[in-house]
């Protein structure tokens, strides 16, 4: 039982690569737990990205990896039992339909609302309504929200090519082709012809 264990000794033997969070040891005096957080600080055991967040860091022959701002808001997500999904310039980064890498990552959530500094960069999460998280899909309910921050009369022969791409490594096509129905009308038409095309038709992307 961890309630037997020093606690210095369970996060120490936290996986490399994991987010720790100050409260996930609630078997032991809030107090204490922050004291020997410090301590594990200062001896660079683990790393502090923000009030009550830790990071056991990874290590390569070029130093210590640090975890993305996505997988930090996963391990938030995660700890609240809530849902996230990336809006803006986070999730068009996110998907390779822009290069610009933001200084603050906007997520939807069913959880709570907040904002989270995490040095240079920060988190915002904002409260979302429940058909942003209704795709059976990861990836469509991605695509809606990075059409969306594109615009209509934005979505050009550049981003139509990297959305071909994601679309033929979803594993899902089935459920892809189900989501399709719960998109916008102006998305659908955009989406369309890639998802439902059949194997013997020449996707109007093609250009071999």
């Amino acid at each position: 039982m961890t309630e037997n264990r020093p606690l210095r000794k369970i996060i120490e033997e936290t996986p490399p690569g994991n987010v720790i969070f100050r409260t996930d040891f609630p078997q032991y005096n809030a107090e204490f737990v922050g004291n020997v957080l410090a301590k594990l600080v200062e001896e660079n055991v683990v790393v502090k990205l923000a009030q009550g967040i830790y990071y056991r860091p990874k290590m390569s022959r070029f130093g210590t990896i640090k975890p993305s701002v996505i997988q930090i808001a996963e391990s938030i997500a995660k700890r609240d039992n809530a849902k996230i999904l990336p809006v803006g310039e986070t999730v068009l980064n996110e998907l390779g339909l822009s290069t610009q890498v933001p200084m603050t990552y906007t997520f939807l959530t069913n959880g709570s609302g907040r904002t989270i500094n995490l040095g240079t960069q920060s988190m915002v999460f904002k409260r979302g309504v429940p058909r942003n998280f209704a795709y059976q899909t990861i990836l469509m309910a991605y695509l809606v929200q990075a059409l969306r921050a594109l615009g209509k009369d934005n979505v050009g022969e550049t981003e139509l090519v990297q959305i071909r791409k994601l679309i033929r490594k979803e594993p899902k096509q089935d459920k892809l082709r189900q989501d399709l129905m719960l998109v916008p009308v102006w998305m659908r038409k955009i989406l369309s012809p890639i998802i439902l095309k059949k194997d013997n038709e020449t996707d109007p992307l093609d250009k071999s």
